[in-house]
């Protein structure tokens, strides 16, 4: 934005009637940003916060009462013995977790010998793997490696 003399004038004259620096902005077409970044560099006088004012109190803030520390409840009586009704619960039988019976699996081939193509939807039944022996270095075999391993043209053969 270029200050001139004018609107130089123009924004002491708006900051002297005590507008905001946002009504002042849009007056004169302007971001409020702009506004006070020159009434700065202007050394124009300070505005009082529009969130506290000098002459008015604080209002007091509400009172929390303090975390007390200890027990906040009376202790309970101790019940006498003779009286069935106040003698404590028996603890309930927990009957212990038997670990399940872990059957030995097969090790799988691993995949750098099958081939790894899905076929099918993943989520469903019929989803699986190809399967089929890998090209050595590849994950797939021989018909899926075509498919998924693509050689690239040179854009210069088809310039020619």
């Amino acid at each position: 934005m270029e200050w001139s003399d004018e609107t130089i004038a123009r924004l002491r004259e708006l900051w002297a009637e005590g507008h905001s620096t946002a009504e002042i902005g849009r007056r004169m077409g302007i971001s409020k940003n702009a506004v006070v970044g020159k009434a700065h560099r202007l050394n124009l006088t300070a505005r009082p916060s529009p969130i506290r004012r000098d002459g008015e109190a604080a209002a007091p803030r509400p009172v929390t009462p303090r975390r007390v520390v200890g027990p906040t409840l009376p202790p309970l009586p101790v019940a006498p013995a003779s009286d069935p009704r106040l003698a404590p619960a028996p603890a309930p039988v927990v009957e212990p977790v038997r670990p399940a019976l872990v059957r030995p699996v097969a090790a799988p081939r691993s995949r750098s010998q099958t081939c790894c193509w899905p076929l099918g939807e993943p989520g469903t039944s019929s989803f699986h793997f190809c399967g089929a022996e890998a090209v050595p270095g590849k994950p797939y075999c021989a018909e899926h490696a075509a498919l998924a391993y693509v050689k690239v043209r040179d854009k210069r053969e088809e310039a020619a």
